[in-house]
């Protein structure tokens, strides 16, 4: 039996169903990633998709290697991970999408009347796969906002100084620098003390509003450089503001994140 391969044509296919699964995934991560990235990633796995095909052979044992590296290496192009923990975290979620994403699309095909029409050829597939995407991405958007809250790690680095805190992203902050319109991140009055020690600074004043106190200002400053650690990798963010609360957060939280500021990055 001899079969007609348009390499060109798997890799496309490859190519955006990988990008669809890296957005999936970079969402999970707060994105911690980039656009550039997630398409080069997605390049690599598609890449090694078609290695087999150029060899001139599609064995099961090779397009097995191909799948198991070109997965590996996408991870590590896609995101910047720091240790195992986080790359095992990564592909967990990679794994969950490729069959969240392959069980809808088959459910669509196999139960709904005119989808096996619709998915015929490989623009019809990708534009199913783009539906699919669409769907998961807004579900956990929604989910987003209904407040869950996560604990990471902050790093808060300035001239003269660097300190390494525990941090709420917290989706009860909804604190914006009133000139500029940037998320507001939530400091105690102890990190301040330890980056500006008796500096004196410039700041602007940064009204809130919070339950059981009407409303009240706090002093906000800009904060050379915020960098969240989240399941193993790290996000930075620039010339971030930052207001400083003189009453205790929480046992042992020192820093509540803006959500907001994950967005806009």
């Amino acid at each position: 039996m001899y079969y007609e391969v348009y390499v060109d044509s798997i890799f496309l296919m490859n190519f955006v169903m990988n990008f669809y699964l890296l957005l999936l995934v970079n969402h999970s991560t707060h994105r911690t990633s980039t656009w550039k990235r997630l398409v080069l990633g997605a390049a690599v796995g598609a890449g090694a998709s078609v290695l087999p095909y150029m060899a001139g052979g599609s064995k099961a044992w090779l397009l097995g290697i191909c799948t198991v590296t070109g997965t590996v290496v996408m991870i590590l192009a896609a995101f910047r991970i720091k240790g195992i923990r986080a790359f095992i975290w990564i592909m967990e979620r990679m794994l969950i999408y490729s069959f969240l994403l392959g069980g809808t699309f088959f459910f669509f095909i196999r139960y709904v009347p005119g989808a096996r029409q619709l998915t015929e050829g490989i623009f019809g597939v990708m534009g199913m796969g783009a539906v699919i995407c669409v769907a998961i991405y807004c579900h956990r958007e929604r989910e987003e906002r209904k407040g869950n809250n996560s604990l990471c790690h902050a790093i808060l680095i300035r001239k003269g100084g660097c300190m390494r805190v525990t941090a709420l992203v917290d989706s009860g902050n909804t604190l914006i620098e009133p000139i500029s319109g940037k998320p507001v991140c939530i400091v105690e009055q102890g990190v301040f003390d330890s980056l500006w020690r008796e500096e004196k600074v410039p700041f602007r004043v940064i009204p809130y509003h919070s339950i059981g106190k009407d409303r009240g200002l706090l002093k906000g400053y800009v904060l050379s450089e915020l960098q969240l650690e989240m399941g193993g990798m790290i996000k930075s963010f620039q010339n971030v503001y930052v207001a400083v609360c003189q009453e205790k957060i929480s046992d042992g939280i020192k820093v509540l994140v803006n959500p907001m500021i994950l967005k806009k990055s």
